[in-house]
């Protein structure tokens, strides 16, 4: 059992309350039984449990932070309600003790993988659009808190809901200095990136690294884990770049069905910044010289 779950003062109890939310979701009376532990995650803990004959996927945390399981899964619907990119759906949500829990349909990933599926789908995840940028909650971005209040502007999301954001925290953080001031030159002349694109907003997942997605058996692919708004869709591949990188199927499928405009090398780099800054605020400093290297060739490229 994980160590989140040893503090819980009922592990009974727990069970109990998320038998009982599945039972009231799905009509079926039946307890609820831990299966075993899921690992891939830092944030949450995580369970394959069983309810009745069928198995569910649990997110587990401390009781103040099930806000944050209520906007994952109302992000999650908002992907499945465009029937491109499976994903898992979410069955009920909710509070015992003192631990949130989030339970989600339980999809078993381990398939072949099938990239050109993946960039495909992303594309045509891409073309739902909204007329404003953001979303009608604030989220997480890992741990962090991600805000996403509506902008008619993109160049001002960027600034206001992003970048600044996170340099601000940065800088609560003790990554002040050369960072948060060169930092600033950079967000004073951010329009000087997008003179000749203007995005529209897409649907995006938010945070799209090669730890949230995986395939089905039959090889559909499967996204999870977004920290979801409509923003501008290069910056959703921009993540995918940032870790290595996805499968050259899967870069020549989203960009046969949906070609990146010419300046997307130089956007990429910003958008980078925004998960670079993030996780420098996450774990800390091992990932301010990667910043500060973005923010100069940035300021470099901007003249």
């Amino acid at each position: 059992m994980t160590l989140m779950l040893q503090n819980h003062p009922d592990l009974k109890a727990l069970w109990a309350d998320i038998g009982a939310a599945l039972s009231r979701r799905t009509g079926i009376r039946s307890e609820a039984h831990p299966v075993r532990a899921v690992t891939g995650g830092d944030i949450n803990r995580a369970m394959r449990i069983r309810h009745g004959v069928s198995d569910y996927f649990v997110k587990l945390n401390r009781a103040k932070l099930i806000d944050m399981f209520e906007a994952e899964s109302a992000g999650l619907e908002d992907i499945a309600a465009t029937g491109t990119l499976r994903c898992p759906l979410p069955i009920t949500s909710g509070v015992s003790g003192n631990t949130a829990y989030l339970v989600l349909e339980f999809l078993d990933m381990g398939g072949q993988a099938n990239a050109h599926a993946l960039g495909e789908g992303l594309a045509a995840m891409h073309q739902s659009t909204h007329k404003r940028y953001g979303w009608h909650r604030d989220n997480t971005i890992g741990a962090t808190p991600q805000r996403n209040g509506w902008s008619d502007n993109w160049v001002r999301f960027l600034k206001n809901e992003r970048l600044g954001y996170q340099l601000q925290l940065a800088r609560d953080h003790g990554y002040g200095g050369m960072l948060y001031d060169s930092g600033q030159r950079l967000l004073q002349g951010l329009g000087a990136l997008f003179t000749q694109y203007n995005p529209p907003a897409s649907l995006l997942h938010g945070d799209l690294w090669g730890g949230n997605y995986g395939y089905l058996a039959n090889g559909e692919p499967v996204i999870f884990d977004p920290a979801l708004y409509y923003g501008d869709r290069e910056s959703d591949l921009a993540m995918t770049e940032l870790f290595g990188g996805f499968p050259a199927e899967f870069y020549d499928a989203y960009h046969h069905a949906l070609p990146l405009d010419a300046g997307y090398p130089t956007r990429c780099k910003l958008y980078q910044l925004y998960h670079v800054l993030n996780h420098l605020n996450l774990f800390g400093s091992g990932y301010r010289a990667r910043a500060q290297h973005l923010v100069n060739d940035l300021l470099a490229e901007m003249g």
